[in-house]
């Protein structure tokens, strides 16, 4: 990421789908008109305005275990969410 556009940042988005009804998504992404920007550590996080509902108020982090290390998503939105933490339903 150092080396893109200062545009560029990790997209948090949700879309249908997953074990519990939706699902969330990540990617590096440019920012577009109406995304809501937040910036921490040094990295730029991108939410469009439809994803954004769904996600207010969670905290986004990267979490190493013996199970494996990638993002984990903690979302006071949902009402159930999956196993895998890749899955919600929300309120």
């Amino acid at each position: 990421m150092e080396k893109q556009e200062k545009k560029m940042g990790l997209r948090l988005y949700v879309s249908g789908g997953g074990c519990s009804g939706f699902q969330y998504g990540l990617a590096f992404d440019d920012q577009t008109d109406g995304d809501h920007v937040i910036e921490a550590h040094g990295v730029k996080l991108l939410v469009d305005e439809q994803s954004a509902q769904y996600v207010d108020g969670s905290e986004v982090d990267y979490v190493e275990s013996v199970m494996g290390e990638g993002f984990r998503v903690n979302n006071p939105n949902a009402t159930e969410t999956c196993g895998c933490g890749h899955s919600f339903k929300p309120k």
